[in-house]
């Protein structure tokens, strides 16, 4: 097996995966500053309907509004995706620790004397000797599937989560295949890389609440309902408009980190093969936790939030 040929292309996709997510903000942003153009545009009644009547609506949005003022709501509506996935990188920034406790792990010392937390911790010192970083902290979860999962942003703040199922369904080979799998993902940089998405996605989400709170503003709704004047109704459209760009926008931001996410495992078992130089490990494990009849779901109420790290 040439594990190094399999990195390099998991590495490309992801790249290119990556590129393709930055372009759907950009287009994103661009749509989202059309409608907020609208708005802005639909605010001054009487000269809307004179360029309305003139130019047609959407080119009656560029006659009317200077290149100055597309600048200045493309910065807005720029900043506001900006400042939501700072706010949820912030958030998801307390470190592996916080990750592993969130879903019922127990940090297991290194004086246990449980045969299979034993076990565990010298299958994580000889993987951690194989590639070369830091023996990260140990969480063990008592939860009868087969998982496992790495959190942290650097190699010095990481930690590896593992379920009791994992130990006491898994050979020590099998074993060794998944922890270097997790060591590829602390190694690599992939959860940071994930962290980044699911802020960003979060911006993008932003948009869509912004609209939906457009959409439920009672005072619009009435006035759309109630007055001649088409404004109301146009505002109440463009609300309907970024509730849908931005739910949309998630969506399919979502499909492309689920992409960058499958091509980030390919390479975690590509490496898992490298350090163990073994290939029957981790396939081993993988064919478990398709026949087990627990699977890999974890029963935890933080594990959907966490999905993306198993």
């Amino acid at each position: 097996m040439n594990f190094f040929e399999h990195q390099d292309r998991a590495r490309r996709k992801t790249k290119q995966l990556v590129l393709l997510l930055a372009l759907a903000v950009i287009a994103l942003i661009v749509i989202t500053t059309l409608a907020v153009a609208a708005l802005v545009y639909l605010s001054g009644h009487a000269e809307a309907e004179a360029y309305d009547q003139r130019y047609g609506f959407w080119l009656g949005v560029i006659h009317a509004l200077s290149l100055e003022t597309f600048f200045w709501i493309a910065l807005a509506v720029g900043s506001v995706v900006f400042l939501g996935s700072l706010f949820r990188f912030a958030q998801l920034g307390a470190g592996g620790r916080a990750i592993a406790e969130a879903l019922g792990g127990r940090l297991l010392l290194g004086h246990t004397t449980d045969p299979d937390e034993r076990k565990i911790l010298n299958i994580v010192e000889e993987m951690a000797i194989a590639s070369g970083t830091p023996v990260p902290p140990v969480y063990l979860m008592e939860d009868n599937a087969i998982n496992a999962f790495a959190a942290g942003y650097h190699p010095q703040d990481a930690v590896i989560g593992i379920t009791r199922g994992c130990i006491a369904q898994l050979s020590r080979d099998e074993l060794q295949g998944v922890i270097a799998h997790e060591f590829s993902h602390i190694f690599h940089g992939d959860m940071r890389l994930n962290m980044r998405l699911v802020a960003l996605l979060y911006g993008i989400l932003i948009i869509g609440l912004i609209g939906e709170f457009i959409v439920r503003s009672r005072r619009v709704s009435s006035l759309a309902s109630s007055s001649r004047d088409k404004s109301p109704g146009g505002i109440l459209l463009v609300g309907v408009g970024l509730l849908v760009i931005g739910y949309t926008g998630t969506f399919f931001g979502n499909l492309i980190k689920a992409a960058v996410s499958r091509q980030r495992e390919f390479l975690a078992d590509a490496s898992a093969v490298q350090f163990t130089r073994n290939p029957d490990g981790i396939a081993g494990a993988l064919k478990k936790i398709g026949a087990s009849s627990a699977g890999s779901t974890l029963h935890n109420h933080h594990a959907a939030e966490f999905s993306h790290m198993y």
